[in-house]
């Protein structure tokens, strides 16, 4: 996909990684019992806050990083039917290392 959205300061792009939609004992679970995806895949990210004397403080994730973000955190977009979440690198809980 690609994706013309550049965030600004210390944002990041990430699409969310749906979880499996039937449980283990073979339940399919409906859209309106599926927990928010708290995981995903980093598509894009600023260049940095700034500190006090207006340097770049370099960002800890990079593209193609999949990372672990804060339940409730970011803002919600559409791009070509996808939806996506514009999130601050402080919501961002972890890195996942595979």
């Amino acid at each position: 996909m690609s994706l013309n959205l550049k965030p600004l300061g210390g944002r990041v792009v990430v699409e969310p990684i749906e979880q499996e939609e039937v449980t283990a004992g073979g339940i399919v679970l409906p859209e309106t019992a599926k927990e928010k995806p708290q995981k995903g895949l980093v598509l894009s990210v600023g260049p940095g806050d700034r500190d006090e004397s207006g340097k770049r403080i370099p960002m800890d994730v990079a593209v193609g990083n999949t990372v672990l973000f804060a339940k409730y955190g970011g803002t919600e977009i559409k791009v070509d039917n996808k939806k996506l979440l514009i999130l601050r690198e402080s919501d961002l809980l972890a890195i996942v290392e595979e």
